[in-house]
């Protein structure tokens, strides 16, 4: 007998009675599909993406900005006294560090924003999953990922994304 085999037969072992005879006592969602099919999650996703595209390009015109500097530098070097050069190419440097300080920043800003961001959503959504689980009389809902096998039937996905759709729309009422 496989190990799985014996888990399985356990399990079924282990249920409560009333699970036996129909009840699902455990439930499982995807919550990365509540995130990316739900329209509240995709009205967060997109705000996101705008963000962090923005940031990028912003990221682009720096670093074209700075390149254009330090080619300037690098033409001008044979003609500059050295040390003039030296403070220049110091300054230059110190500015090209200050540039990437800011720009850490921003991009841990960014990662702050995206966390929040999912935590909102997950808490919001958190009620409507409750909700689905009273309402099939279970005693627990469990997350896709940690979940090696089971039936289909105790997936509750897709209802849940058609109710927090219903219930939460966008996110912005």
């Amino acid at each position: 007998m496989s190990v799985w085999r014996a888990i399985l037969v356990w399990l079924v072992l282990a249920l409560p009675a009333s699970a036996q005879q129909g009840a699902a006592p455990v439930l499982i969602v995807d919550s990365e599909r509540l995130f990316i099919e739900t329209l509240y999650g995709q009205r967060l996703a997109s705000e996101l993406a705008a963000q962090a595209a923005e940031l990028q390009a912003e990221n682009d015109r720096i670093v074209e900005s700075l390149t254009l500097e330090e080619r300037s530098l690098t033409v001008r070097r044979p003609t500059m006294d050295p040390a003039d050069f030296r403070a220049e190419a110091e300054a230059f440097d110190n500015k090209v560090q200050e540039v990437r300080r800011v720009r850490d920043a921003k991009n841990v800003e960014l990662q702050v924003a995206t966390a929040e961001a999912r935590s909102r959503f997950e808490q919001q959504v958190q009620g409507i999953v409750a909700n689905i689980m009273l309402e099939r009389n279970a005693s627990l809902v469990l997350e896709q990922r940690s979940v090696v096998l089971s039936v289909r039937a105790i997936n509750i996905t897709d209802d849940a994304i058609v109710r927090i759709d219903a219930e939460l729309g966008t996110g912005t009422e």
